[in-house]
């Protein structure tokens, strides 16, 4: 007899995402595998402190008269299902359960499976539409004048109470501020000339990709990134062409539509790839979703693998480029007390905390660092029915920085800084840590 052992201890790995599979949305099958790994995760509950998907699941179990997942109404499984929203934690630092033990668990990727049914049988709403599509909401929202307005509809209280009864985005949640002027334009120099910049770059440099936020919301952490690679003069360009990288519609279970993004993508990130060009991105989402979410949903195509070969978090680079002994240290000031947190969309890349690490090297700068959840995730934190989780789970950090009065705050996701400002009562401001690094060298 085989014996079952309570946890693996191997390394653990993800298969591929067979999504144009005859059985991956099939409703039947799904809802098969949703109560096989709920009924593991229900007697494990090792992950009741990530997001409100398990609390929610551990709850339907416990108000059963067995206590048993089969009790459970299945059209109450969207409530575990809605609350996940595919930050990769629970499969990369806490579940047992992961291949390759048998019990083959890989819950965020079930419930893309579940989010993708429920997409192509309801489709989106109006707001998912719009959410999901930062490019076309910063196109539109950074026309002169329309800018104005929506910035002052988002800044006043009578304009948070129309959005949030019209679209259902919470009155209280952070709101991005929109830029006439996207990035690329003001700075189109790093896009004119890239067939030179690669001809006569003396070793290969970096591919800024600037993100729909970036472009059209934080422009500083774009111009703060240049600013600090140039530094230590590693040549920069940015991609000719560039559409989101997708993760919003992978949210909802779109994944026509990141597949759409890949096709543009892809191909141009690639020829930079092929050169030697490392690339890189101001957020951990965008790094996430070239390094891990593509290769695992196009698992076939050789270009989606070398361009996520060729994708590391910037601070990465950096830190790599100090082990060189290439890394301009040559620091004007110092930061004080810093506290950061880590997004999830970082800390599931496995690289360490190499944003902490470089930060530490500005004489008299002590970094405090706290591996939890802002809540915001995406599109979720600003949902009007998730609000309240989205504080929720938010909220040990936040309560943590009004515990010391810290020179700097900082977070790589700025919709994460966001957040975690909106809850706390500290007065210091989020910083990119790209600006917090910018500062140090006093440029």
């Amino acid at each position: 007899v085989k014996k079952i052992q309570e946890g693996s201890l191997e390394a653990p790995i993800r298969h591929p995402i067979d999504w144009q599979g005859d059985d991956f949305d099939n409703p039947k099958l799904l809802f098969d595998e949703l109560k096989r790994v709920f009924n593991i995760c229900s007697g494990c509950r090792r992950c009741f402190s990530l997001c409100d998907a398990f609390p929610k699941l551990f709850d339907l179990v416990d108000e059963t008269p067995t206590g048993d997942i089969h009790a459970v109404d299945e059209d109450k499984f969207w409530q575990v299902i809605d609350n996940c929203y595919l930050c990769d934690t629970c499969f990369k630092t806490k579940c047992p359960y992961v291949p390759p033990h048998e019990f083959n668990v890989d819950f965020p990727n079930l419930m893309l499976r579940a989010k993708a049914l429920k997409f192509k049988k309801r489709g989106p709403t109006i707001r998912d539409r719009i959410l999901s599509n930062p490019e076309k909401l910063g196109s539109i929202a950074g026309i002169p004048v329309v800018a104005e307005v929506v910035n002052a509809t988002n800044n006043s209280k009578l304009g948070r109470l129309v959005v949030e009864k019209t679209l259902g985005v919470d009155r209280t949640a952070p709101r991005p501020i929109f830029h006439r002027r996207t990035i690329r334009k003001k700075l189109s120099n790093y896009s004119k000339n890239n067939d030179k910049v690669k001809q006569y770059s003396k070793n290969p440099g970096v591919v800024l990709f600037l993100t729909c936020y970036g472009n059209n919301n934080n422009p500083e952490i774009v111009e703060d990134t240049i600013a600090c690679f140039e530094q230590s003069n590693v040549p920069i360009v940015f991609a000719s062409t560039e559409k989101c990288c997708g993760m919003p519609k992978l949210e909802l279970g779109d994944i026509k539509s990141v597949e759409a993004a890949k096709n543009i993508n892809v191909p141009e990130l690639h020829s930079w790839a092929v050169d030697g060009w490392q690339i890189t991105s101001p957020i951990p989402s965008c790094v996430l979703m070239f390094r891990q979410e593509l290769p695992s949903l196009f698992p076939e195509e050789q270009k989606v693998k070398a361009v996520a070969e060729a994708f590391v978090d910037p601070f990465e680079y950096l830190y790599q480029l100090n082990k060189e002994g290439n890394f301009n240290k040559n620091f004007k000031s110092s930061l004080g007390s810093v506290f950061y947190q880590v997004p999830c969309h970082l800390k599931v890349q496995s690289i360490g905390l190499k944003t902490r690490d470089i930060l530490e090297m500005i004489p008299e700068t002590k970094v405090t660092s706290i591996e939890r959840c802002s809540g915001h995730d995406g599109t979720y934190g600003v949902k009007k029915e998730f609000r309240q989780s989205s504080v929720k789970i938010g909220k040990p950090v936040a309560q943590k920085l009004d515990q010391k009065n810290y020179d700097q705050f900082t977070s790589d996701c700025p919709m994460a800084g966001a957040q975690i400002e909106s809850i706390s009562t500290n007065a210091v401001n989020y910083a990119h840590p790209m600006t917090l690094l910018r500062r140090a060298y006093k440029i």
